[in-house]
Formats: C-alpha cells, sequence, structure tokens
C-alpha cells in the first residue's frame, strides 16, 4: 500500500452511517471546560498521530499532514460541528462538554477503541493534574512527555502477516439479520430514534459468575444477548447471530500499534442450542473465539482488505476512488457476512488513582442491536445501541440478566449526537 493505513476508512460512504466514535465520559464532579481545553491540548501532544488534518494529494488520494492547530474543546449543543472543518481547527477530532459529561468525538479512521482509550486516559490524568493538583497514581497510564512505545506507530504490512492456509474460515449460516429494523431505523421518521443506553457492573459480580460458568466477558454478553433474542425475534429465524470485532496486533508482532487493525469473529446460535445452560454455551463460543483469532484465519481475512486498498491505490483521481469504495466497501458489499447483533469488549484498562475521579465512561458508535463493554476501575459499563424507538430488545437483555442474578444498574435511553467527516473535495 502506498499511503497510511489511517488514510482508508475516509473513503467509506457516510451517506447513512458516520464514521466517527464518540466516548462519553463521566467525571464524579462537574467538569471545568476552561482547565479541559489546556489539558486536551497537552495530552494530545503525547500523540502526534492524532494531531492531523486531511488532504488531498496530486493522485487524488487522501492524506493526512500534521496540524498543530489547538484541539477544540466546546460545550455540548444540539447541533455538533462536522470533523475536519474550520470550526474545530480542521483536526479529525475534537471534544465537547457539559456537566459531569466529557465527549470525545474522533475519526474511526484515527483509530478503534485500541488506540483511542490510551489517549482518553492521558487526558483525564492530565485533567485531574491541572484541576485538583494531585498527580494520580497510574503506572499503565502514558503520561505527557513519555516516549512513544517501539511500535506505536508502526504500519501494518502484508510483510507481517501469515501467509499459509487458515485454520478455519466462516461459512455464513444464514443468521437473522435485523433488516426491517434498519430500514425502519433509518427511513421511518416515527420510528427512527437513535439512541443508547447505559448498564454498569461491579467487576466481582461477572468475575464471579465467569468463573463459575467456564465464561470471559466477552462470552457471557455474547451469550446473555443471543438468549435475549430468542425471546423476542419470531420463531421462523432459525439462527442468531453474535459478532466481535477482534484486534490481532499483538499476534503479528504490533501489540501497541494505534491503527485500527481489526478483523470479525462470528459465532451463530441454533434457537435449539440456546436452551442449553450458561455454561456449554460459554464454552461453546470461547471456543469459537479462539479458534477464529488464530493469526491464520485473521491472516486470511486482512490479506482480502490489504489487496482491496492496493486496488484503491491504483485509481487515480479522488471522484473516483470514492465511487471504487462505495462499491466495493467490504462492511456493506455482497460480500459481507453480517450477525444478528454486535458485542465488542475493548478489554482490561487499568486507570490506577484515575478512576477514582471517573464514574464510567462508553464508545457511542453506528449500530443496532450493538454492545461496547468498557472497564475503569471495580466497574464494568456496557453501552447499548439501537436504531428504534423501541424497549423489547433491552428488557429482554435484562431479563436474561435478571435470570442470571447478575446485579446491574441501568441508565438512559439517551439521544445519539454521532459526527460525520467533511472531507476536502480536492
Amino acid at each position: 500500500m502506498h499511503y497510511s493505513w489511517d488514510t482508508y476508512r475516509l473513503y467509506y460512504d457516510e451517506t447513512l452511517f458516520s464514521r466517527a466514535v464518540r466516548v462519553r465520559v463521566i467525571m464524579k464532579e462537574e467538569v471545568r471546560i476552561d482547565i479541559l481545553r489546556k489539558s486536551v491540548n497537552i495530552a494530545i501532544q503525547r500523540y502526534p498521530y492524532y494531531s492531523v488534518r486531511a488532504a488531498v494529494d496530486g493522485y487524488g488520494a487522501y492524506v493526512l499532514l500534521h496540524n498543530p492547530r489547538k484541539i477544540v474543546v466546546l460545550p455540548t449543543r444540539e447541533t455538533l460541528p462536522d470533523l475536519c472543518t474550520e470550526e474545530i481547527n480542521e483536526h479529525l477530532l475534537y471534544l465537547d462538554t457539559e456537566g459531569r459529561d466529557i465527549y470525545f468525538n474522533i475519526s474511526h479512521s484515527l483509530s478503534g477503541g485500541k488506540g483511542i482509550i490510551p489517549f482518553l486516559m492521558t487526558c483525564m490524568w492530565q485533567y485531574i493534574l491541572d484541576c485538583y493538583g494531585i498527580e494520580a497514581y497510574a503506572p499503565a497510564i502514558r503520561k505527557p512527555g513519555s516516549p512513544l512505545l517501539p511500535d506505536e506507530v508502526r504500519e501494518p504490512e502484508d510483510s507481517i502477516l501469515d501467509h499459509g492456509k487458515a485454520i478455519y474460515e466462516y461459512p455464513g449460516n444464514n443468521p437473522a439479520v435485523m433488516i426491517r429494523d434498519y430500514l425502519a431505523g433509518l427511513f421511518i421518521p416515527w420510528m427512527r430514534n437513535p439512541n443508547y443506553r447505559s448498564i454498569t457492573f461491579q467487576q466481582k459480580d461477572l468475575v464471579y459468575y465467569t468463573k463459575g460458568h467456564d465464561a470471559s466477558i466477552a462470552s457471557l454478553f455474547l451469550v446473555v444477548m443471543a438468549k435475549a433474542l430468542d425471546r423476542v425475534l419470531p420463531e421462523k429465524e432459525k439462527i442468531i447471530g453474535g459478532e466481535i470485532a477482534h484486534s490481532p496486533c499483538a499476534n503479528f508482532g504490533i501489540p501497541n500499534a494505534h491503527c485500527d487493525l481489526l478483523t470479525h469473529v462470528h459465532i451463530d446460535y441454533d434457537r435449539v442450542l440456546l436452551k442449553r445452560d450458561m455454561t456449554f454455551l460459554s464454552t461453546v463460543t470461547r471456543g469459537s473465539i479462539i479458534l477464529q483469532t488464530d493469526p491464520s484465519v485473521s491472516s486470511a481475512e486482512l490479506r482480502k482488505l490489504f489487496s482491496l486498498y492496493e486496488e484503491l491505490d491504483e485509481i487515480r483521481g479522488l471522484r473516483n476512488k470514492l465511487k471504487f469504495m462505495k462499491r466495493r466497501n467490504p462492511s456493506s458489499g455482497k460480500d459481507a457476512k453480517h450477525g444478528t447483533f454486535i458485542v465488542n469488549y475493548a478489554g482490561w484498562t487499568d486507570w490506577g488513582e484515575v478512576a477514582d475521579y471517573v464514574e464510567s465512561f462508553f464508545p457511542i458508535t453506528e449500530g443496532h442491536l450493538l454492545t461496547e463493554i468498557t472497564s475503569i476501575g471495580n466497574r464494568i459499563v456496557l453501552s447499548f445501541m439501537q436504531l428504534l424507538d423501541e424497549d423489547k430488545y433491552f428488557n429482554a437483555f435484562l431479563s436474561v440478566l435478571d435470570d442470571l442474578n447478575i446485579p446491574y444498574k441501568t441508565d438512559g435511553p439517551f439521544p445519539k449526537r454521532l459526527v460525520k467527516h467533511r472531507l476536502p473535495k480536492r
């Protein structure tokens, strides 16, 4: 590939869906916006690959150039500016804040959760220092002024992939896909209501449950969502398909790479299978995850993406490149394989004493029956996202948790305020 990995998502169409991530951080005390502005602009210096603006080169390709201008922090309002606009100094990220809430709006091109969370943690560490004069003890957080990790900005290359035969290829078992929900959520005004809710758990409660049922955090919530949908979907839907994103960077020797290098794991649940006990279902789910995160499987998926981007590189002219990617988008084209729902887990994060100042945090993205799971201190937070003005899926999810005697606290629903890109045209 001729260009940075971070540029290729910029070609993805945003006609219907935003390609940005909005992360909500809820502090324990009201946020001081003047201090937050100072803190974020100190923290960003530790992450030079985020201080960029989008431009178009002589071949009509997107490139990311250094942007020395300040990162903007705005009061939250009904209509937020797009990424890359003059109002936010042409950056691909900015923040807005209201009350105890801080929202990070970040282009999915710059990173996914794996790269965003370390930056977010650095910002919060610096804010606590600037606001309270306290250097919170947090050894795992990358402090302003600390050097980049050896592989933090390393670009993925075809040479790092496994080029042997994949030990498994997902066949596609025609799981239920929520087409009607998506159509209603996109085009019927009285049903469309992009929203999210949060569910907070005590870590000890989930650890206790997972240890007793051969489960992990990811496998537990995959099974819970599948069981919830088993309660509400019509009987004619024979397969309920779970999907989870996986970052294979560690498998390829670049564990700290910030880039959004992802593959997807699919677990299909037969409706009869879902009547089995949680231990059996957890074991089956964990086995599927282990099998599909094998380097040979991840490599086979990524080689297709590398090949697609190499084709894109050969096309001249921005308009032609955009047309090509609209036709060949791997997440929506004819070869795309979708599940019924998605459960993503960013993994355990060590916030140290910073967790004493932060109530919770979680990503908000596009999707329907999409959950994102994060951890902070002794808490695990799940954000439950959908497109419809509808309670049945969420209520079914809670009913499964109740049956499993897992305690939780809920909040919401809240409206989404996802922003989009306004990229240069030439």
